[in-house]
């Protein structure tokens, strides 16, 4: 089944409402495409949904329920994923080295002294 809450969320000058399934992210994400709400409305566990989008989800067949509703549904259909345990790198993170942190390191080498680099360049 599919619920949201009344748009009441303000953001970017419109109030939003927060779409969620009890049954399964796949469930949630077809019906978000019916909607014709894009893929980076999702955020976790549900989708953000401008208040323009709210009568058609209803006339779709998703049924109003309060706020706090919303979060006891996720948690009962255990598909909750709240942002404190959900890691999400920034898009902008450097990924993780291919070398292990404790290989060990080879020594820079010493720096040429002066006198070498003379004699390469002006043999004799």
């Amino acid at each position: 089944m599919l619920y949201l809450d009344r748009p009441s969320v303000p953001w970017r000058g419109r109030l939003w409402s927060h779409l969620i399934s009890d049954v399964s992210y796949a469930e949630l994400h077809a019906f978000a495409e019916a909607l014709g709400a894009p893929r980076r409305a999702f955020d976790r566990d549900h989708y953000d949904l401008p208040a323009d989008r709210f009568p058609v989800a209803v006339w779709l067949g998703a049924q109003v329920v309060a706020p706090r509703e919303i979060v006891r549904l996720l948690r009962t259909a255990n598909l909750r994923r709240p942002k404190h345990l959900t890691p999400t790198p920034h898009p902008r993170t450097p990924a993780p080295a291919l070398t292990p942190a404790l290989a060990p390191r080879t020594p820079a080498p010493a720096p040429t002294p002066a006198s070498a680099i003379k004699e390469l360049w002006f043999p004799g």
